[in-house]
């Protein structure tokens, strides 16, 4: 009995899994910390298997330097789709962290291990809500279905256009501040409008030292008024997984 193996269907898959293991370990939900690397390796080479039909298909096997230049060129496509997924659902997190300076929290941030940010409470908390509602209304599933698309827009060993990824990075980083300021914009304002007041009680009456309850009051508008961008959450994170769609199939 002899076993025959496949050499060119196992590098097209090897290949696959190399590209989607480096956009596992950084686009969101999938890179939080708290997710075993063995899970994430095990989930990289499941969707690896998954897309060998489509891969495997039209691949030929290449010389071992080709081959080596292909492993290269498939982690810096993964790297660069991870990249832009992150970029766009980074915008909740910036909500989170403009919340935390106009509010005063800014003064108790902390580095959290498990999602690597360094942040107060609202930015943490943002972005765990972001990844709840990822799983919970299975917009990780959309992510996956675009990454398996970019196998028919980079087939396997396919030099990514570096030009073009460049230029979406920078549109997404304008609208990751624009996003971040339309999340937050509402508090903001109300914020804002409150350390106005603030100033002109202030120059009315100086001696009631108006400033004195800036803090309090900041924090209990804060604490009180964030409900209402909280709620507004879900559609912000379904409208956050369309442009991660759109920023993913993009590139070339």
């Amino acid at each position: 009995m002899s076993l025959e193996l496949n050499l060119a269907w196992i590098e097209a898959v090897m290949l696959a899994a190399v590209r989607m293991t480096a956009f596992i370990v950084i686009a969101p939900p999938f890179s939080y910390r708290a997710f075993p690397a063995r899970i994430k390796a095990m989930l990289a080479i499941g969707l690896a298997l998954a897309v060998s039909p489509k891969v495997t298909a039209d691949y030929v096997s290449p010389s071992g330097a080709e081959f080596l230049g292909s492993l290269v060129f498939e982690l810096l496509t993964g790297a660069v789709l991870g990249f832009l997924v992150f970029i766009v659902f980074s915008a909740v997190q910036s909500a989170g962290g403009l919340i935390d300076l106009f509010g005063g929290f800014q003064i108790a941030q902390a580095f959290d291990p498990g999602t690597q940010i360094n942040g107060a409470q609202f930015s943490r908390f943002f972005h765990m809500a972001a990844i709840a509602l990822l799983f919970s209304s299975g917009a990780y599933q959309l992510i996956i279905g675009g990454l398996t698309r970019s196998f028919t827009a980079l087939p396997l060993g396919g030099a990514i256009d570096l030009g073009s990824s460049a230029e979406t990075i920078v549109s997404l980083v304008s609208q990751l501040f624009l996003a971040a300021i339309q999340i937050a914009g509402p508090l903001l304002v109300i914020l804002f409008l409150a350390d106005v007041g603030l100033g002109l009680l202030t120059r009315v009456a100086p001696a009631l030292n108006a400033f004195a309850l800036g803090f309090p009051l900041k924090i209990f508008l804060t604490l009180t008024l964030s409900v209402v961008v909280f709620a507004a959450l879900p559609s912000v994170v379904a409208n956050l997984t369309g442009d991660a769609l759109e920023a993913v199939m993009g590139v070339r």
